[in-house]
């Protein structure tokens, strides 16, 4: 692999990890259809989900931080800055919901392993959840009251969307789209969603990162250098997918992203029905 298909490989996976169109679903609708596509090392993946890790990291630094904070001794956080009592209480909340949240896409993730890694051998699986996606993000952009914002999440929300997060292991399901919708559907207004989705996924890319390092194999010193270009690329590139998504969030235009998956999922149906 060139370093230039590991820049552009970089551009991919920054992209569609954070841009509600479904990184998995490409992934298995390039390998069926684009001749000479394979999926890249363990490796390089590893390092492709540690730069959009980074991205996501460096982008709500300052709500990860704030959580932090807010989990250390209140003598600690008097000495250090103002005590507000409320702000506190509400990001120890978050920090529970994300716990929380997390929990439930873990026992999704087990209970359906075998039956998701199927999936993945199904090109017709994967279109026909892009459709599923973009109904998702449709019927979201269409809800005007949505105005719940971080302190009115509750339990029931992380499970609701922690459960919804486990789901989107099939591919096609957006991770973003679909977590992000639910909140929406939960009359949480799209920021408050976003952001809650996002922190949300630090564990589950953290997680996923951590199982693929366990089957890493020795890689040349040649390849490192196309791995960083990777890595680098995607964070870069993950960065600005969030900023551009937030702002497609804030001017209501999810339906944008409806509109694309539903165009892709039904191209790859009809090129799939005539080869």
């Amino acid at each position: 692999m060139s370093i230039w298909e590991g820049i552009l490989l970089g551009i991919i996976q920054g992209l569609t990890e954070f841009l509600p169109v479904s990184s998995s679903g490409h992934l298995v609708i390039a390998q069926s259809l684009i001749k000479g596509f394979h999926q890249q090392g363990v490796l390089f993946d590893v390092m492709l989900h540690f730069g959009t890790l980074l991205a996501v990291l460096f982008f709500l630094r300052k709500d990860i931080c704030g959580i932090l904070e807010s989990l250390l001794p209140k003598q600690w956080i008097t000495n250090h800055g103002n005590f507000d009592e409320t702000l506190i209480a509400d990001r120890r909340k978050t920090a529970l919901l994300i716990i929380t949240g997390t929990v439930f896409t873990g026992v999704i993730g087990i209970l359906f392993k075998d039956q998701v890694h199927r999936l993945f051998e199904s090109v017709e699986i994967a279109a026909a959840m892009l459709l599923v996606t973009g109904l998702f993000l449709f019927l979201a952009d269409k809800i005007k009251d949505a105005v719940r914002v971080e302190g009115d999440m509750n339990i029931t929300d992380a499970i609701i969307i922690g459960i919804v997060q486990g789901m989107a292991l099939i591919p096609g399901i957006s991770r973003s789209g679909s977590t992000i919708a639910f909140g929406m559907f939960r009359k949480i207004n799209g920021e408050t969603a976003a952001r809650f989705s996002f922190l949300l996924s630090i564990p589950a890319i953290l997680g996923a990162t951590l199982v693929e390092m366990g089957y890493m194999q020795s890689v040349s010193s040649g390849d490192l250098m196309v791995y960083a270009a990777g890595m680098i690329t995607s964070a870069l590139t993950g960065f600005l997918a969030l900023k551009f998504l937030f702002f497609i969030i804030k001017k209501r235009r999810l339906g944008i992203f409806a509109y694309y998956c539903w165009l892709l999922g039904i191209i790859t149906l009809i090129i799939i029905k005539a080869i």
